[in-house]
């Protein structure tokens, strides 16, 4: 069942401890588009699938990233994206989001995703352990 986008958002206020829901979807968008950036294949069509329309609209339709980011720049670019962030506050803002796409996912699909992205990148997605 794909989650409703009121659900994904409260899910990523919640994680993040925003104050306004506005917060959290900025956060949202900001995160999504720069992992959808990453990501190609059936695994892109497949979390796509999984989220709710919103969230899928943004993943689906980034531009593409000129080269792979290591998960300290995925950071620094969710900073330079969103205002008044530092790295330290984006990390919070890519725990956040990428922790509830995770929830979203199956195990398998998770790994798939996770896969086609720079190492560590588990972390970000709230897995302390590679899967």
């Amino acid at each position: 069942m794909v989650m409703k986008w009121d659900a994904f958002l409260s899910a990523v206020r919640e994680r993040g401890q925003y104050p306004s829901p506005r917060e959290a979807e900025r956060a949202a968008r900001v995160v999504l588009a720069l992992l959808g950036a990453h990501l190609v294949g059936s695994e892109k069509a497949e979390l796509a699938a999984r989220l709710p329309e919103e969230c899928a609209l943004v993943l689906l339709n980034p531009l593409p990233a000129a080269e792979p980011l290591s998960t300290q720049r995925f950071v620094r670019a969710t900073a330079a994206w969103i205002e008044g962030a530092t790295e330290e506050t984006a990390k919070w803002d890519v725990g956040a989001v990428l922790s509830v796409v995770a929830d979203a996912a199956d195990e398998d699909l998770l790994r798939r995703v996770i896969l086609q992205l720079p190492p560590d990148y588990d972390l970000l997605f709230g897995h302390p352990e590679p899967i």
